[in-house]
């Protein structure tokens, strides 16, 4: 690439042409006239060049020529650059904008929910589902006690393929695990219960929500509530398709546990080409689902996920449909058993826990009034859940991350719980507490903020980690899959830049990992708030900033 001279670095051609007429006699003046009418045209067009942003101009330099635009200049940007190559201990510093400022960091979050559980729990935890009672069953199948399907935190009781691969794959069947824990009901001869059906989530408190979440968010997957006892990631399947003729009502479908939601149905099919236009309501606390609007009869079709509103109480009702089906007679009634949170202690914490992996001691000392367990299902390991969550920004399983870390390794599985333990990592990170304040383990919140600063430092100390190699290949790869999938996808991009996305409203981030054109490892965060833009527009920018920190050497011809 040709690089922009500057007019100083011609000031030793001008005097080199112009010394002749200062020692040469009047007569050879004549020759030297060529040269000098020569040098203003060898001269403008050097001068003319247009500035370009490029490798050779050093990366502030570049940073600034992306973030020159009127529009983005409004918004509240927070950078920092850190090089790897050199020292993983301390790092050098590349680049600095408000790095010391906070920001709502959106599902930037998720990257210290998922650290401190590699550190503290270990990739190899497995999470246990158990259905357990302290009856007894006799000779004829009768089982004389309470029935009680038990969660312990497993996020993927669905039917999610793992481990993730590219993106997420379901298969057919999303409650293949409650099928299998009914199935060795019935293989072990249970036919009739003569007490209740319990759904007990009380592993975790009754805390489904985060503060500082949006209303908004809460009918959809993404606000789906939190429980220790997980189905389905707490959503239900709606598919609309049109109906046969124009002015008939739509149909629609509901999956897994149709009868779940009472649907009131108001769209309308209408003729093909006109246009699409769907609402979907539910108000907090009810399980009464309004359909209303119009699809046209080409089009394709709609599935949303909406969410549940008591993950208990919802498995309890489908538990007991298949229990059902399989021929097995329930005489009590159906319910539920929560931990109340204002039953639990609420002093403070401070997690010592060492940073390895394992949890053959994370169970405790064992009770002297156990349950006789009649079936159990047993998760992949977690490492392929914190794949998920930071492939695909999975708000739920964050959140019960963040439970899980206070139940195994706080005082209790809490919100505050999990907070307190987190809170002990990051200080042994060396993270300072000024630099950050969370309310939530996925980003959800909008109360929560942090330093790119302290993101840096975090994805730093990673590094420096036995489990650094599965954190880092946790995250989204540039152009290859999760949510970067369709990011970054420049050649000169592709599958060098693994980084968390984040998103909400007015709310962008990316930080991670790249390796530069020179070689570098470097560590970035980049976080954008306050913004009135298209989304697309302050993504752009955000991949624009990405591209000026890895493209530092020419490209290769």
């Amino acid at each position: 690439m040709l690089r922009r001279q500057s007019a100083t670095r011609l000031i030793p051609i001008v005097v080199l042409l112009l010394a002749p007429v200062l020692v040469l006699p009047i007569l050879v003046l004549p020759i030297l006239v060529l040269p000098i009418l020569v040098l203003p045209i060898l001269v403008s067009p050097i001068l003319a060049a247009p500035v370009k942003s490029s490798p050779d101009r050093p990366l502030p330099d570049r940073i600034a020529g992306v973030l020159s635009a009127p529009d983005l200049a409004r918004g509240f940007w927070g950078i920092e650059v850190v090089s790897l190559s050199s020292d993983k201990t301390t790092g050098q510093a590349l680049y600095s904008q408000n790095a010391d400022k906070l920001f709502t960091p959106a599902s930037n979050t998720k990257l210290f929910t998922t650290a401190a559980a590699l550190a503290l729990i270990g990739p190899d935890y497995k999470f246990r589902t158990t259905v357990e009672t302290t009856g007894t069953v006799d000779r004829y199948g009768r089982l004389d006690g309470d029935l009680v399907l038990v969660g312990h935190g497993d996020p993927n009781l669905s039917g999610r393929e793992l481990p993730y691969d590219l993106k997420t794959e379901r298969n057919d069947d999303p409650i293949q695990a409650l099928e299998s824990l009914a199935d060795t009901l019935v293989q072990k001869g249970v036919k009739f219960i003569d007490g209740d059906l319990v759904a007990d989530d009380s592993y975790f408190a009754f805390e489904r929500y985060g503060e500082g979440w949006s209303q908004d968010d809460l009918m959809w997957g993404d606000g789906a509530p939190v429980s220790a006892l997980t189905i389905n990631d707490n959503v239900l399947f709606v598919n609309i398709l049109p109906a046969d003729r124009p002015g008939e009502k739509a149909f629609f479908s509901v999956k897994p546990f149709a009868d779940y939601y009472r649907i009131d149905n108001r769209i309308i099919t209408t003729p093909a080409g006109t246009g699409r236009k769907l609402s979907i309501n539910r108000e907090p606390g009810s399980t009464v689902l309004t359909l209303w609007g119009s699809m046209p009869l080409d089009d394709a079709g709609a599935n949303e996920a909406l969410a549940i509103e008591d993950p208990a109480e919802f498995a309890a009702g489908l538990f007991r449909q298949l229990l059902e089906k399989r021929g097995i007679v329930i005489y009590g009634h159906q319910r539920t058993h929560h931990t109340e949170l204002a039953s639990l202690s609420t002093f403070s914490v401070t997690a010592l826990a060492p940073s390895r992996g394992g949890s053959a001691d994370l169970l405790g000392p064992p009770k002297t009034d156990q349950p006789i367990t009649l079936a159990s299902y047993e998760s992949k390991p977690l490492l392929q859940d914190v794949r998920v969550i930071n492939k695909v920004s999975q708000n739920l399983h964050a959140e019960i991350l963040l439970r899980l870390l206070g139940r195994e390794r706080g005082n209790a599985g809490t919100i505050e719980g999990g907070l307190e333990v987190l809170r002990g990592f990051l200080t042994r990170a060396g993270i300072s507490n000024d630099q950050y304040v969370f309310y939530d383990g996925s980003g959800l919140s909008r109360q929560n903020l942090v330093t790119p600063h302290a993101i840096v430092e975090l994805l730093r100390y990673c590094s420096a980690q036995p489990w650094a190699a599965d954190y880092k290949a946790t995250f989204p790869v540039a152009g290859v899959d999760g949510s970067l999938t369709e990011r970054l996808t420049s050649p000169r991009l592709h599958n060098r830049v693994m980084a968390k996305t984040g998103s909400l409203g007015g709310v962008k981030a990316l930080s991670g990992y790249a390796t530069t054109d020179s070689g570098q490892v470097v560590v970035f965060s980049i976080l954008a708030n306050n913004f009135n833009l298209p989304a697309k527009r302050v993504t752009d920018a955000i991949d624009e900033l990405v591209q000026a920190i890895v493209e530092d050497a020419p490209a290769r011809p």
